[in-house]
């Protein structure tokens, strides 16, 4: 939320899309094709399997003739930062980036920034829960949407501190919830929790959140 898009054929400066304090090009909304949502959960799905398939020889040579097909397909679609969907498009879950948890945000305000969802197979992290290093990259993404829902200046992490309370159950409904907790010129201090759907606290965390310099990426 805190990112931006360059416009195609010309920089983000010729294009209006700096952001005014910063070098630091905004993102805009996508509208992909309708079928862009379904390519990514079915991505998401090839996911889980890749990190948990015991598949005999044949069947993964087959499936990596299938694979190697894909990049052909699409590579020569490749974007640059900012053009590609994903990322960008609210109404999927985790904007539909692969890298992000498939989360669907369900408050945002100068209050509060809250999104629901659950951990796959792919962020196992062993015993059948998800692996602890998941959680920073739920709380920042948090983090960034609060500063924006707060309209603080285009900031970047300073630090992220996370408690764990609980281990975080797999292919459960979550709930992450943060706010801003005080500002001090550049520096906006956030927090935010990770509970089960029922309340149950799972880790908490608080960070740093400073605005971007002239010139600073």
């Amino acid at each position: 939320m805190t990112e931006a898009t360059q416009s195609e054929g010309g920089s983000a400066e010729e294009s209006g899309d700096l952001d005014r304090r910063s070098d630091f090009p905004r993102y805009r909304p996508a509208t992909p094709p309708d079928s862009f949502g379904p390519f990514v959960e079915s991505m998401r799905r090839l996911q889980d399997l890749a990190v948990s398939v015991d598949a005999p020889g044949e069947i993964l040579d087959e499936a990596l003739q299938q694979a190697n097909a894909l990049i052909g397909t699409l590579e020569p679609y490749e974007a640059r930062e900012g053009r590609s969907p994903a990322g960008r498009v609210v109404s999927l879950p985790g904007r539909g980036s692969l890298l992000m948890p498939p989360w669907s945000v369900e408050k945002f305000d100068a209050e509060s920034v809250r999104a629901t969802g659950v951990l796959r197979r792919y962020h196992l992290g062993g015993g059948g829960v998800a692996h602890g290093g998941v959680l920073p990259l739920v709380f920042d993404d948090n983090f960034g949407m609060i500063v924006y829902a707060a309209r603080r200046p285009i900031s970047r992490t300073a630090f992220l501190h996370v408690d764990y309370r609980k281990v975080t159950p797999l292919n459960e409904p979550l709930v992450v919830e943060g706010s801003v907790t005080s500002v001090e010129g550049r520096k906006t201090f956030v927090s935010s929790k990770l509970t089960t759907a029922d309340g149950t606290l799972l880790a908490e965390a608080h960070g740093l959140m400073v605005q971007l310099l002239p010139g600073q990426p």
